[in-house]
């Protein structure tokens, strides 16, 4: 392939930008080309996001015409890098100059970049099915350049470094982390030569700053099988780096009744069944962790096997610190934590009696991750016994089906006594403490048992049945 013309031509807004920056640059007497992921993702038929051009000179000058040519009053410049990013639309456009770096040991920041040509600046890139280019002057306008084979390698569904791996992943040890997103993205196979680099070199991780790790991290999480990716940092030895409460489970056993012997591969397996039945990063996330303190309270027990009692709620107070390590928001944070948690509680009611007031508290407690919570019990369910698996669901659709209930939802995701606290303080002519929270939580008690509708007029019923224990403990208190 010499040419890929066409392949821009099937994505129209792809074809605009890089015609009219092709004609911007001849005006200006630029070379420029479009590179990396544009390329490859349009030979692989995917639809393009973000156009990334490399121009033989100045990016930040050439950036600024082009933005000027096209009405973008703002550029976002990284001087150092000679980069700019223009915030067009529907697709942003990136542009780079072409450059060279040289690297210390101590830092994946460049000591050092100089301007260089097509060929210099393609082979610092990371892989080969990324270090390809497209010629979009208008007299050759879609010529392929592939200096290193990368269209070979794309074909072959292989990723290879272009320079020797060992260069590569010191340069820049990142690279070893998006070598397992990229075979998670592609369903590509790593380069025997680069795994075997990336086991030397894992512990060069650690001069990656912790938002870059994270952020390509959560990137495996987003393909649709991201135990290809988490498998290879665990292989690698970089899980053992980065997520070193996951690594620990490689190779622990736990009993057989619901889940892979392995809790390792169990949890792989929960995470492409979350992966399968939702989008969400966060859903795949929390899969990730669900099981995270089984290693530190597996316990033996000499009929069960196995047992890890309160794992759920060990786990939940385990992500303070990961989630400060890993530095995740506050709000990805909580909801790992809730979903930890409460991740047993369905399956708990699932194997007994359901009745509504246990429901009701559950929902409560999920509040508006209610949804979330059942996806995540259906995705661990691992066991491969087909009578097992119908038993558990017919009891677990009867739960989730209860839950899911709109009506009842709506009402319970944030659930709070119908009668408030200066409401309380005034018919009881009561002052501000800790007894009218106690007054509101036995109301709210009552509505979750099914004593009491969750109504403002059975509320104040039930308060004036029950105010004289609170009246009474306030007046001896005086």
């Amino acid at each position: 392939m010499d040419n890929i013309k066409d392949l821009i031509e099937s994505q129209p807004d792809v074809l605009s930008i890089l015609r009219k920056v092709g004609e911007i640059a001849d005006t200006s007497n630029k070379k420029v080309y479009g590179v990396g992921g544009v390329v490859r993702d349009l030979i692989l038929g995917k639809k393009i996001k973000e156009v990334d051009l490399m121009v033989i000179g100045d990016g930040i000058e050439f950036a600024k015409i082009v933005a000027d040519e096209i009405g973008i009053s703002k550029i976002v410049p990284f001087h150092k890098f000679s980069t700019a990013h223009i915030p067009n639309k529907p697709i942003a456009i990136e542009i780079a100059a072409a450059r060279q770096e040289t690297y210390s040991s101590e830092s994946r920041k460049p000591k050092t970049i100089k301007y260089t040509d097509l060929k210099g600046d393609l082979i610092r890139r990371d892989f080969t099915i990324n270090a390809m280019a497209v010629s979009i002057a208008p007299e050759d306008f879609g010529k392929l350049h592939d200096p290193y084979n990368g269209l070979s390698d794309l074909e072959s569904k292989r990723l290879i470094t272009p320079l020797d791996p060992d260069k590569t992943y010191s340069e820049d040890p990142l690279r070893m982390i998006r070598a397992a997103y990229f075979a998670s993205k592609l369903d590509f196979t790593i380069d025997e030569k680069s795994i075997e680099s990336m086991k030397l070199q894992a512990d060069r991780i650690k001069i990656v700053s912790q938002e870059r790790i994270t952020n390509e991290f959560t990137k495996i999480l987003s393909t649709d099988k991201p135990s290809t990716g988490l498998i290879i940092l665990q292989e690698t030895g970089l899980m053992k780096m980065i997520f070193p409460e996951i690594d620990v489970m490689y190779g622990m056993d736990q009993s057989k009744e619901w889940h892979h012997k392995d809790i390792f591969y169990h949890t792989m397996e929960v995470v492409d069944n979350a992966a399968a039945l939702s989008k969400k990063m966060k859903l795949r996330f929390a899969a990730l962790v669900h099981d995270i303190a089984k290693p530190n309270t597996r316990m033996i027990d000499p009929r069960k096997g196995y047992t890890f009692h309160g794992h759920d709620a060990i786990g939940e107070r385990m992500l303070n610190k990961v989630a400060a390590r890993m530095k995740l928001s506050n709000n990805l944070r909580e909801y790992l934590k809730k979903l930890t948690l409460l991740h047993l509680r369905p399956i708990a009611l699932a194997k007994k009696e359901i009745s509504d007031s246990a429901v009701r508290r559950l929902m409560v407690a999920a509040g508006e991750d209610v949804t979330d919570l059942l996806t995540l019990c259906r995705a661990d369910i691992t066991t491969k016994n087909p009578h097992k698996i119908k038993k558990y669901l017919s009891n677990f659709e009867r739960v989730e089906s209860k839950m899911l209930d709109v009506s009842e939802r709506d009402k319970m995701k944030a659930f709070q006594s119908p009668v408030r606290g200066k409401e309380i303080m005034k018919i009881l002519n009561l002052s501000p403490g800790k007894t009218i929270g106690k007054i509101k939580s036995r109301i709210e008690e009552a509505i979750l048992d099914g004593k009491i509708e969750n109504s403002h007029e059975e509320a104040i019923e039930y308060l004036s049945k029950i105010k004289n224990q609170f009246t009474q403990n306030q007046s001896r208190l005086k």
